[in-house]
């Protein structure tokens, strides 16, 4: 009798710490997956600045709408909650932003080689 006491009280014991941990609060605020985008289109940016597949006026043009993207994003935060519409929104505008970059990266547009070297 003791030893079904004590694994009944067991189980409830890991239950409740599992049901503890798969309920953590995540700020609804967060964009976690717009972040990761962004940093990944930053770099995208910079590389291809320094590969010369984007001109500086193609960077400057795709850091532009970077930074639009930010105010969106700060827009969005602004009343403590991103709104799944709001973060929907956000997405599409990280996705086209990215397209863009694919698009400049791979136009025939490059910066010309130094002929000095």
């Amino acid at each position: 009798m003791q030893i079904r006491i004590l694994i009944t009280a067991l189980a409830m014991a890991v239950s409740g710490a599992a049901f503890a941990q798969a309920s953590a609060p995540v700020s609804p605020s967060a964009t976690p997956k717009l972040d990761k985008m962004q940093a990944n289109q930053k770099k995208r940016i910079e590389q291809g600045e320094a590969t010369g597949q984007l001109t500086s006026r193609e960077a400057k043009r795709l850091e532009k709408r970077e930074v639009k993207l930010q105010k969106h994003e700060d827009a969005a935060k602004a009343d403590g909650t991103v709104t799944p519409a709001e973060r929907k929104k956000l997405l599409i505008e990280a996705a086209h932003d990215s397209k863009k970059i694919h698009r400049q990266k791979h136009d025939a547009q490059k910066v010309p080689a130094d002929p000095s070297s």
